[in-house]
Formats: structure tokens, C-alpha cells, sequence
């Protein structure tokens, strides 16, 4: 019986700290995490590469090919010159693997970059909630070229409106 107790006393600290450690959403005015993913081409891509240089809208969003996500990629696709004559780098994050992001961008004509964080850890470096705690979240970062976020829009139903978010938020730090 002892013994048990203690197993449910650790079980229970390392499920505290896991959510605990899960919970933290990075916030307006904080540097952005250091990561490594593979992009829609089986590429590695650092976004070291493009901190210091460009100005970064990076979109968390649930599934590629599903009705709400197209319309937010078809969105950026669509502004695409915009964000690029802002000095904008877009960059797409779901936890669909290379292969899947690779259809995506080849059917929807997507020139940006989608990155597959399979296993969901730069979701949690930056915190991404859960819709309903169930659906990975819709999240746009706009961070400017010293790597720090300016502006987050957090909706799951509003896709179309991370795009004029985005837009108005580079308008404003140019």
C-alpha cells in the first residue's frame, strides 16, 4: 500500500509539471523559441535562418485540407506579394507530416513555407492552445526581425481574419 501511494504521489508531480510546462503561452513582448523542422520539400529549416533578417508571421493551425485551414492558406496565398513587399517571411506549422504538407502546397499553389511539427513540440514552445481541449489551435505570431512577438491572434473560428491581423500588425511595426 505504501508503495502504491508513492507511485500515485510521483505519477501525479510529473503530470503536474508536464501541464504546467504545456500551460505557458509565450506573449507579446517575448523572444521566440529556437526550432528546427522539416519543411513541404524535406528540407531542414532553422528559423535562425531568418531571424535578424525578416520580419516573421508564423500560423499554427490544426489540419492541412480541411475547410477552415484551406481558407486561411488560400488567404495567405492570396496576399502572398503583400506580406513578401512587407519584408514578410509566412511560415504555415501543423502536426500533419512532410508528405501531407507537400499535397497541401502542390494543390492549393502555396508559396510559402509549411513546416510539420509531427511530434507537436514547437506547438508547445509556444504554447499553442487547444480548441475546446481537444483540436490544436489557430494561432498567428507576428515577430519582428530581432526574433520578438508583436502581435498574436488567437482564433479558431475567424481563419480569414489572421490574414488582416497580420497585415495590419506589419503595417505597424514597419
Amino acid at each position: 500500500m505504501k508503495y502504491i501511494i508513492v507511485i500515485i504521489i510521483i505519477f501525479g508531480a510529473v503530470l503536474i509539471a508536464k501541464i504546467s510546462a504545456q500551460s505557458k503561452q509565450l506573449e507579446v513582448g517575448d523572444k521566440i523559441p529556437n526550432f528546427t523542422l522539416r519543411d513541404q520539400n524535406n528540407n531542414y529549416f532553422s528559423i535562425d535562418s531568418i531571424v535578424g533578417k525578416q520580419t516573421i508571421v508564423i500560423y499554427f493551425y490544426p489540419k492541412d485540407d480541411t475547410p477552415g485551414c484551406t481558407k486561411e492558406a488560400c488567404s495567405f496565398r492570396d496576399e502572398f506579394e503583400t506580406f513578401k513587399n512587407l519584408d514578410a517571411k509566412v511560415i504555415g506549422i501543423s502536426s500533419d507530416d512532410v508528405e501531407s504538407h507537400k499535397e497541401f502546397a502542390k494543390k492549393y499553389n502555396l508559396p510559402f513555407t509549411l513546416l510539420a511539427d509531427t511530434d507537436k513540440e514547437v506547438r508547445k514552445m509556444f504554447g499553442v492552445p487547444k480548441y475546446l481541449k481537444l483540436i490544436d489551435g489557430r494561432v498567428t505570431y507576428i515577430i519582428d526581425k530581432k526574433g520578438i512577438i508583436k502581435h498574436i491572434f488567437n482564433s479558431m473560428k475567424k481563419a480569414n481574419k489572421h490574414i488582416d491581423e497580420a497585415l495590419k500588425a506589419l503595417k505597424s511595426i514597419e
